[in-house]
């Protein structure tokens, strides 16, 4: 029989697929699905902790739980965290750095919109950058980020760690990331500054970054050398990517 948070969990998030519950909007205080579910509050914090784990709401302080949940973005795999390839680097003794490939000012047309989801008209920071351990390649990265979220960005902050300026200089709290993990063919600039030998292709990691608010002000798109990536998953922990 089906456990009640269970119950609550499986409603709640068919709500949310079929936009009842849009994008950005509160679901309905703990107080009045308590009362619509006839349960306790322990029972509706588990659902709603079930959702947050799967990236579909977020919980705002002072606000409430904001549903981050977007049909073309929602993740098929969680993968870890964003300085995990350096964290790995150090803790091996591999030499790690970052060389910023492009750094320009954008604004978001309708072919970056389709790709991030951010609006039509935004002003943006677009940067490329090679991702290096021993002087050699693993990932090209594609990162987008709000110019009114994620003010005074540089290239030497880019060469350095971007998520160390947001939370430490900027202040801001990264509190949900959403990613989906698919095979591309390589491109030119793939081919370009990684050796991909009998690889025609690249295994390719789409991140979505929410900020405590709910908002997503960061789109990235991790494109990695088939060597060295490594998909990895344990039954009581989120999955993470790594590089051996």
């Amino acid at each position: 029989m089906k456990r009640k948070y269970d119950k609550i969990y499986t409603d709640l998030k068919n709500r949310i697929e079929t936009e009842e519950y849009k994008y950005q909007e509160l679901i309905p205080p703990e107080s009045a699905l308590i009362r619509q579910y006839d349960c306790s509050r322990n029972t509706v914090r588990r659902a709603i902790a079930q959702l947050a784990d799967e990236g579909y709401v977020v919980s705002v302080n002072g606000k409430g739980v904001v549903v981050i949940y977007k049909q073309n973005i929602q993740a098929k795999f969680a993968l870890g965290g964003t300085d995990m390839y350096r964290e790995v680097s150090e803790e091996n003794r591999k030499k790690y750095h970052t060389k910023v490939l492009c750094f320009t000012e954008l604004t978001v047309d309708e072919r970056i919109s389709k790709r991030t989801t951010f609006s039509v008209g935004r002003e943006i920071y677009y940067i490329q950058s090679a991702r290096m351990i021993q002087d050699e390649t693993y990932i090209i990265d594609h990162n987008y980020f709000l110019k009114d979220m994620v003010k005074g960005l540089a290239p030497e902050i880019a060469e350095r760690s971007i998520h160390e300026y947001i939370e430490g200089q900027l202040q801001e709290t990264i509190a949900s990331t959403r990613r989906m993990m698919t095979l591309d063919l390589a491109t030119e600039l793939d081919e370009k500054y990684m050796d991909l030998g009998k690889y025609g292709c690249v295994a390719v990691v789409n991140s979505y970054v929410f900020n405590a608010d709910g908002l997503m002000f960061e789109y990235i798109q991790s494109r990695h050398k088939p060597e060295g990536f490594v998909f990895y998953e344990q039954s009581n922990a989120n999955p993470v990517s790594y590089l051996m």
